[in-house]
């Protein structure tokens, strides 16, 4: 699945992962493991999310790989944390994922960015990068 896409806003690259401790490992038959890097190659953003979402076969419901853990109210800090991640992007510092698991079962990942321009607050703006297993 290592591969790249881009639009005029945004590089999207799902690639190999290193191996270290702590970090989750492959299991044969049962899950892969790739590393994400998000950057921002347009024009600066205000705010930016990034959600990530794989199959599941035989179903239209796509499940999340990771959410809000441990939290109960997880919007509660949303807006922080998407100024922050656009500013990160916007000095040109890349969203990275190092090592995310993937079902093998899964036959695509999808990966889901919402921002909004800076001048356009009130309008938030989505791309969609949808990569396949081969």
């Amino acid at each position: 699945m290592p591969t790249k896409q881009t639009t005029k806003q945004w590089s999207v690259q799902v690639g190999e992962v290193e191996q270290g401790k702590g970090l989750v490992k492959p299991e044969k038959e049962k899950l892969h493991t790739y590393s994400l890097k998000v950057d921002n190659i347009g024009t600066d953003i205000l705010s930016a999310e990034i959600h990530m979402f794989r199959n599941e076969p035989n179903s239209t419901t796509k499940f999340a790989l990771f959410g809000c853990p441990g939290e109960i109210d997880c919007n509660k800090d949303d807006y922080e944390r998407a100024i922050s991640l656009a500013k990160q992007l916007n000095d040109g510092i890349p969203y990275q994922f190092d090592n995310f698991p993937l079902a093998e079962k899964a036959t695509e990942l999808e990966v889901e960015i919402v921002w909004t321009q800076k001048g356009s607050e009130g309008r938030p703006l989505k791309e969609r990068f949808i990569f396949t297993a081969k």
